[in-house]
């Protein structure tokens, strides 16, 4: 980021230092806390790709200096990137750029749970790639990623098994742009979680999704990829994910079996 912004000062628990000559920051309103303003050149700083997932960034003495606050000011900035698992704070190591490639994160958007409670047991998911084929937007894909119908887009298809009972049946559809040269092999190539491919070779970071569920049964088709009978009820997860300033960039389309597993969701 070139040059030092200065920034209109609401915040009555920043110096008086912070606030005086100040210049508004275009990004966010003249009322904002000075601290959200911060947030948002962090966030730039994320979203132009200068700290990359699992870095450090700098630390709070440094980004003081570069925007001319005081440290309690980037470190409420920070906090609130923190609990909203943009940035991960390390005990005597610094704060890091989350990453979908850590264990204790990389299932954050996955909430099927075993019924006994502990996913542990189960082991990660084997994963089955159907197909990965470039289409064109239908009008509702097009709506969900804003784009225009008919632009390209990539959809993937894949079964995800837990303790080898096929468990989720997957659609997804991403713009074709961001990922483009993503074919089934590099799918099936890959051992982490898919967010983490798109990471790290997309440059592409899930950072925030929303879901739809309801109730539905399966056609044949879904019966056979999930080898259950038509009877069987599953639950119909639509999720839209979002990168970094509510960039829509993939929706994905889930059928999850709840005969072993229940859906949890945590309510703040």
């Amino acid at each position: 980021m070139s040059g030092t912004p200065t920034f209109h000062n609401d915040d009555p628990s920043a110096s008086a230092a912070e606030g005086s000559g100040a210049v508004i920051l275009q990004s966010t309103p003249a009322f904002s806390p000075l601290y959200q303003q911060i947030k948002v050149l962090i966030l730039q700083s994320l979203q132009a790709g200068e700290w990359k997932p699992s870095t450090a960034i700098p630390s709070e003495i440094e980004l003081a200096a570069r925007f001319k606050v005081s440290q309690g000011t980037v470190r409420k900035a920070i906090d609130e990137l923190a609990a909203e698992n943009l940035l991960v704070r390390r005990q005597g190591k610094g704060t890091f750029v989350a990453t979908h490639a850590e264990r204790h994160v990389q299932y954050r958007f996955l909430k099927l749970i075993p019924d006994n409670g502990d996913p542990s047991d189960e082991g990660p998911a084997e994963r089955r790639i159907i197909d990965c084929k470039r289409t064109r937007a239908s009008v509702e894909v097009a709506r969900a990623l804003a784009m225009h119908p008919g632009d390209a887009a990539l959809q993937v298809r894949r079964v995800l098994s837990f303790a080898a009972v096929p468990t989720i049946l997957e659609d997804l559809w991403l713009p074709a742009a961001p990922f483009k040269g993503l074919t089934a092999e590099r799918l099936r190539d890959y051992n982490g979680p898919m967010y983490a491919l798109f990471e790290t070779e997309f440059d592409v970071r899930m950072v925030r999704a929303e879901e739809k569920i309801r109730a539905v049964v399966p056609d044949a088709e879904q019966c056979e990829l999930l080898e259950i009978s038509p009877q069987t009820p599953l639950l119909s997860v639509e999720r839209i994910a979002y990168t970094y300033n509510d960039v829509p960039m993939e929706l994905r389309r889930g059928l999850y079996l709840t005969s072993n597993h229940y859906y949890r969701n945590a309510l703040n």
